[in-house]
């Protein structure tokens, strides 16, 4: 009974594991890495098509994005999750293919007219994806089923995403039964529409994220529907549109719940009934599975409006549009309004086009509500960019640009460590996965440290023995080829290990107030002693 980490190991994107169990082969998650990659992965230790289960914790590409490549490999067998990611997938997946094709178009047609004779073939067709679409397979929460002798597996509602689950996995073999849980993407409290976590009581065995495992989010609750209200007020007393780059899937209909509690509760007087559009195809349809999954998703709060009638996602002057002239009739109309549309960052979709049409607007806001990836136009506005170059053109940027923070879908340091300590026994192992490579040490060790659990952050093509529970493998990091050594930190360093000390005694720090005077005055000399003593 093996468990092999293939990706998302020392880094946040490409979640994927491999688990042996009797004759089953099993995969959690295959997503797709994104952004920088600084290690390789290893490869699958079984071929694609002696896969047999793939178990998925949500829809993001990042955790499902190479399920068509594996299909094109030869995988025939189940994928199982929720009925919400079933869902989602369908719509991501084919988004994804999309994107796919036309990259590998671009590159072709760049490469044609620099006359080379190669031709880049997509990573997966629309047609690989359709056909792994087919393989999905939906469950409910909190049930267990079972799969021959080998697998038992529950959902648990981890809150990050529409649909989104830990995974309980029950795994027998030669008489021995181990359980090992994955986390998934742990989310936020009290994000809206979204139950809160649901935390998992035992087991052997815990393969968890820690994308936010050394950050603390801001404790000052602020009130983004009174944010958003003063935004939009304040637009179209100037007569501009409030522009909202926003990712199709989840902060759309986060957006859309903020924008319904301002007309509801008339937070908005002299513009109450300003229209909004919806304009991402991808996003519409991302809407409908919302309101589709709200029973079994949606908070006490959503569902208490559902049962007085309510839509939290519905509103009067709320226009959906789906094709291009529906699109483009959008900045013909100067009515002021609000525009939500894709991508999120600005960097490709119709958000483009909107972005272009008001960025020299004076009375016009850009509104960020989510994170910017440096090198992004989202990225280069928010950081004050005077000129923006869009569709081969260069434009002033006189619009206003703000921002609303505090919107994250992860749960931060402390809910991941609130979610570890639900567990009434202390696992034999916590694998700490999904984190950059600085992260996930310092979390395994403020595991260790603080929690006293067995920790470690495992390197891709680390294989343990559940059965046993020790290591058959502990991988080294594989920088990417051509990757400059210096550019690969490896965290086994002693500095490394300073700075995770230093980050657990600022923590020290912050917790100290309140503490009497004369405590205080003590940890100050010590601290100062400390500092004496390496010359600081």
């Amino acid at each position: 009974m093996e468990l092999v980490f293939v990706g998302a190991d020392h880094e946040v994107t490409g979640s994927c594991h491999y688990l042996r169990a009797g004759s089953r082969n099993i995969l959690v998650d295959y997503g797709m890495e994104q952004g920088k990659n600084l290690y390789e992965n290893a490869p699958l230790p079984v071929k694609p098509e002696n896969i047999d289960y793939v178990f998925v914790t949500h829809a993001h590409i990042d955790h499902t994005g190479m399920l068509p490549k594996l299909y094109a490999d030869g995988f025939r067998g189940r994928i199982l999750c929720t009925e919400a990611t079933k869902e989602l997938s369908d719509v991501m997946l084919r988004d994804s293919a999309h994107i796919q094709m036309q990259e590998a178009e671009y590159r072709n047609r760049k490469a044609g007219k620099k006359g080379s004779p190669d031709r880049v073939e997509p990573v997966y067709t629309m047609q690989d994806t359709m056909n792994v679409l087919q393989l999905f397979e939906a469950f409910p929460y909190n049930e267990i089923f079972t799969l021959g002798d080998e697998i038992s597996f529950r959902f648990t509602d981890v809150g990050h995403l529409l649909g989104s689950a830990s995974i309980e996995l029950w795994l027998r073999e030669r008489g021995e039964e181990r359980k090992i849980v994955f986390s998934g993407d742990i989310g936020n409290k009290n994000q809206p529409l979204l139950r809160d976590p649901v935390f998992t009581k035992e087991a052997d065995y815990v393969v968890m994220e820690s994308t936010y495992g050394t950050r603390l989010h801001e404790k000052i609750k602020r009130d983004h529907t009174l944010q958003l209200a003063e935004v939009i007020r304040d637009t179209m007393r100037r007569g501009g549109n409030v522009v909202i780059p926003a990712f199709a899937v989840g902060r759309t209909q986060v957006m859309l719940s903020f924008i319904r509690q301002i007309k509801d509760q008339n937070l908005v007087p002299e513009y109450g009934d300003f229209p909004v559009y919806v304009d991402s195809p991808m996003a519409v349809e991302a809407t409908g599975i919302f309101e589709d999954n709200e029973n079994e998703c949606y908070d006490e709060e959503s569902r208490a409006l559902l049962n007085q009638g309510i839509n939290p996602l519905a509103f009067p002057n709320l226009h959906l549009s789906i094709t291009t002239e529906e699109s483009m009739a959008i900045n013909d109309d100067r009515v002021p309004k609000v525009i939500l549309s894709a991508s999120g960052m600005c960097d490709a979709g119709r958000i483009k086009h909107h972005i272009k049409h008001n960025i020299g607007n004076p009375d016009s806001t850009i509104l960020f509500v989510g994170y910017q990836s440096e090198g992004t136009l989202g990225r280069r506005l928010l950081d004050g960019a005077e000129k923006i170059r869009l569709f081969g053109e260069e434009y002033d940027v006189k619009a206003r640009i703000a921002r609303i923070d505090g919107l994250s879908g992860h749960a931060d340091k402390e809910g991941l460590l609130e979610w570890i300590s639900a567990f009434e026994t202390k696992p034999k192992q916590v694998f700490v996965v999904h984190g950059d490579d600085e992260t996930a040490t310092a979390f395994a060790e403020c595991l260790e440290q603080e929690k006293e659990l067995k920790a470690m952050a495992p390197y891709s093509g680390t294989k343990y023995d559940l059965i046993s529970g020790s290591f058959i493998r502990i991988a080294k990091p594989v920088p990417v080829a051509g990757k400059e050594k210096s550019a690969v930190r490896t965290t086994s360093d002693s500095f490394t290990k300073l700075k995770i000390a230093a980050k657990r005694l600022d923590g020290v720090i912050s917790k100290a107030q309140g503490l009497p005077n004369k405590e205080l005055d003590a940890f100050t000399r010590e601290l100062n002693d400390l500092c004496r003593k390496y010359q600081i």
